[in-house]
């Protein structure tokens, strides 16, 4: 990789992350609990990073965007948060990273979003599991979570649609790049 190519890549993924950081902040601005009584619900907004980087970058590059925005905000949430977040994060990157593959073949990028979301929210539960140690969790909060995963994972899928169609891949990668 040329110089020319990793100040690229480095100044492509710090735009990236910074939106990230946008899109989480003004996530919490948005009372979404007044619409839907599921405490913690949060639209996903910082998803779209995420799946835009699966698809038209490295899953390096990805993980690296999701880490970095989810130590940031930890730093401000504190531990816990940080936890709910990285877990959850990751999960629905792993999940996300496995089904890109099958983009416009079996899947669509919204039903990939709608995987990462489901998936995000059962990372998050499996921490609270942990940390409380109350498994109840599983079949009382799991399933509103997943029901409103239905409706964060497609808009968050419906939004990455113009991003990704119009952002033109590197000459020298194709389609899901391999890190």
């Amino acid at each position: 990789m040329t110089t020319r190519e990793s100040t690229r890549r480095l100044t492509t993924n710090a735009i990236l992350l910074s939106l990230a950081l946008i899109l989480a902040i003004v996530e919490r601005w948005i009372p979404l609990d007044l619409l839907v009584p599921v405490p913690g619900l949060k639209l996903g907004l910082a998803n779209i990073v995420s799946l835009f980087a699966l698809v038209k970058l490295r899953p390096t590059d990805a993980l690296a965007i999701l880490v970095m925005r989810c130590l940031i905000v930890g730093t401000f949430t504190g531990l816990t948060a940080f936890l709910f977040s990285i877990t959850g994060g990751l999960l629905a990157l792993g999940i996300m990273a496995i089904l890109v593959h099958f983009e416009g073949k079996a899947l669509s990028l919204i039903g990939i979003s709608l995987a990462g979301a489901a998936a995000h929210n059962l990372g998050q539960i499996s921490v609270a599991v942990l940390l409380l140690g109350e498994w109840r969790l599983l079949v009382t909060y799991l399933p509103p979570l997943l029901l409103t995963s239905l409706g964060t994972g497609t808009l968050t899928g419906i939004a990455a649609i113009p991003l990704v169609s119009r952002y033109p891949l590197s000459p020298t990668r194709g389609k899901h790049a391999a890190s």
